[in-house]
């Protein structure tokens, strides 16, 4: 699982990077991976840098393990989400590195950070479960919709409108862009200054900004984990 979300420690900053050799899709053991790499970040008390490999963040959930069916991919569609509100709760900085394409369930995860920096290039950020013949999950509604402004939120959950580097900074999905041989400096500087903030009152201040919203998502889980009844989405 190490090398799926290798680790490193700088100072003060923590650099998780996922890489799978291919997409990075969030398998039952990637998802245990960011997890037991999150584990140590909270033991190094360090802010969070996470990111992926060149030209990919995540290409969402892995299609194999939805296929099949049944308790497996029920339980890992419900451990992504609860990766999610896990990053969200996290009481130090989390800086998300996009390094390429952010799908599905790797855009829900990268949205989930503080602050999104993304690499210029010919990459896309879509939530394609309307293109894949899949009912949108309540979770993923509630990871969009404290991100987006409302005409993208709509044309991005609705319509499965993929959006590029140049339209993802006003959609609200990145909140800067840089090129791509920048990304990684530019990403742990971000972090270094955001872990010189005092810590109790960030994470106090993060805790009651985003009560709401873990609320909802939380919420959402319980109620799309009804929706399946044990079983996760095929896609057509």
């Amino acid at each position: 699982m190490e090398t799926l979300a290798a680790y490193r420690l700088e100072g003060a900053v923590a650099t998780i990077t996922l890489d799978d050799g291919k997409v990075n899709v969030m398998s039952p053991r990637m998802l245990a991976a960011i997890n037991a790499a999150l584990d140590r970040a909270a033991a190094d008390r360090a802010a969070i840098v996470l990111t992926g490999r060149p030209g990919i963040f995540s290409a969402g959930f892995d299609l194999a393990t939805l296929r099949a069916g049944g308790a497996p991919a029920a339980e890992m569609v419900e451990a992504g989400f609860e990766l999610a509100a896990r990053v969200l709760s996290v009481p130090a900085p989390v800086v998300m590195a996009c390094p390429g394409h952010a799908i599905a369930m790797g855009l829900f995860l990268l949205l989930s950070g503080d602050y999104l920096i993304g690499a210029d290039g010919p990459y896309k950020f879509t939530a394609n479960e309307v293109a894949l013949g899949i009912t949108m999950p309540r979770t993923a509604i509630e990871m969009l919709r404290h991100r987006l402004t409302p005409a993208a939120y709509l044309r991005a959950l609705t319509l499965a409108e993929p959006f590029t580097p140049a339209t993802a900074t006003a959609a609200g999905f990145l909140d800067e862009v840089v090129p791509a041989g920048e990304l990684a400096g530019a990403a742990r500087d971000r972090a270094a200054t955001l872990a010189a903030l005092p810590r109790d009152a960030l994470a106090a201040s993060k805790q009651r900004i985003r009560a709401g919203q873990l609320r909802a998502v939380r919420a959402a889980i319980a109620a799309d984990r009804d929706d399946r009844g044990g079983r996760a989405p095929v896609p057509a």
